[in-house]
């Protein structure tokens, strides 16, 4: 089973969506900021997913994905943000980011996330 590496400063976020994942078969490592989530791979975690929120203390999401894609080329990220007026930038579509992966909190159905992660994860 490959790993979904879900990186939110939000406790709440962590514990629901992670248990949600969990709960629907799947391996969840939580990071509370960036740092932490690269501090993950750093000591060998090799996810195959990553959900990054884009407001984090410290590193913000789009300068942690592109951290994370430089260490783990081949990590999938999908982008869920409580920001309704963010965009994705030319460097994340040029690393194979596009709209599909972008989720906008609060979710009120969380089962298109999951199957995009479920298909990310299927070799």
């Amino acid at each position: 089973m490959r790993t979904v590496l879900l990186v939110d400063d939000e406790i709440t976020v962590r514990t629901t969506l992670g248990a949600y994942l969990e709960d629907d078969g799947l391996n969840v490592l939580c990071a509370a900021s960036a740092e932490e989530a690269i501090a993950s791979l750093d000591r060998g975690c090799r996810p195959g997913v990553c959900i990054m929120d884009m407001r984090l203390p410290g590193m913000d999401g789009h300068d942690a994905i592109l951290a994370l894609h430089a260490r783990l080329p081949e990590l999938h990220f999908l982008i869920h943000t409580g920001s309704l007026s963010y965009g994705l930038t030319d460097d994340l579509r040029a690393i194979g980011i596009t709209e599909k992966a972008l989720f906008r909190k609060p979710l009120s159905d969380l089962r298109p996330l999951t199957d995009l992660v479920r298909a990310l994860l299927t070799p």
